[in-house]
């Protein structure tokens, strides 16, 4: 079972105020991806099965969702059960995949009172009905909020994403009328289950490991990486203002000069 840990504290102290506050919507990327890894190792190094490290992963969700809030980060997207993971012990999965039942049901009133919208890129179809439901309660019942976009990568594998979007536009080639010389990267876009949804500027990765792992890999050609050897269990505020100052300092040029 989870345990609540304050979600937006309205006491919180001045430094974490001060730390915060300096992030405006200029300075701060649009869209900040994480790859969450480390839970494994994390509950390993203090002798406690894996899934204790998945369970105290959901802290560090709160933590970070709320300093993203307060940095005004308009898209968060969470690398949450990747396809690659259906390959775990059974009861690791089971555990996993039932950690976003408990999470919204704690911290939904939480994040609806702070204009938060939750959405899910992934195949929903294989999960099972109790985390679907629970996923798309909150869905429905956030969708007209406007703030931070809080997305959730279930069931997420990228080659996955590419290759079905790749059917869908041939379906539309065939059967919609849809020409070849209209096909473009933007063109493209519109069927992977990112649509609308402005690439990531920063992705952060935690755990030590520097690979994407099959994420976001046509969303990523022109992010800004950041990675950390702190295990996501451990992940704190401090670290991910550590990695928005960086993603401050660098220069995008995207090709050019």
């Amino acid at each position: 079972m989870l345990k609540k840990i304050p979600f937006f504290n309205n006491k919180q102290s001045k430094a974490s105020i001060h730390n915060t506050e300096r992030y405006t919507e200029d300075n701060t990327p649009d869209h900040v991806a994480i790859i969450m890894d480390g839970n494994g190792r994390w509950a390993k190094k203090r002798g406690m099965p894996r899934v204790a490290g998945h369970k105290e992963g959901v802290s560090s969700v709160v933590k970070i969702v709320k300093a993203a809030v307060k940095c005004k980060v308009k898209v968060l997207t969470l690398y949450t059960f990747s396809t690659e993971n259906w390959k775990r012990p059974k009861p690791e999965i089971e555990f996993i995949l039932r950690l976003p039942k408990g999470f919204l049901h704690m911290y939904l009133p939480d994040l609806i009172s702070n204009n938060v919208r939750i959405e899910t890129i992934g195949d929903m179809e294989n999960l099972p009905a109790t985390t679907r439901e629970a996923i798309q309660y909150a869905i429905d019942h956030t969708q007209d909020n406007d703030g931070l976009q809080l997305n959730f990568a279930i069931n997420y594998g990228s080659r996955h994403e590419i290759l079905n979007a790749m059917k869908e536009m041939l379906t539309d080639i065939n059967d919609a009328g849809l020409s070849l010389d209209d096909v473009d990267e933007q063109r493209f876009s519109r069927y992977l289950y990112t649509a609308g949804i402005p690439d990531p500027d920063l992705l952060i990765r935690t755990g030590g490991e520097k690979r994407l792992s099959n994420f976001l890999l046509w969303q990523s050609a022109y992010t800004e990486f950041w990675f950390t050897d702190v295990l996501w269990p451990d992940f704190s505020e401090k670290e991910f203002l550590y990695a928005l100052e960086e993603f401050r300092q660098r220069r995008r040029r995207y090709g050019g000069i």
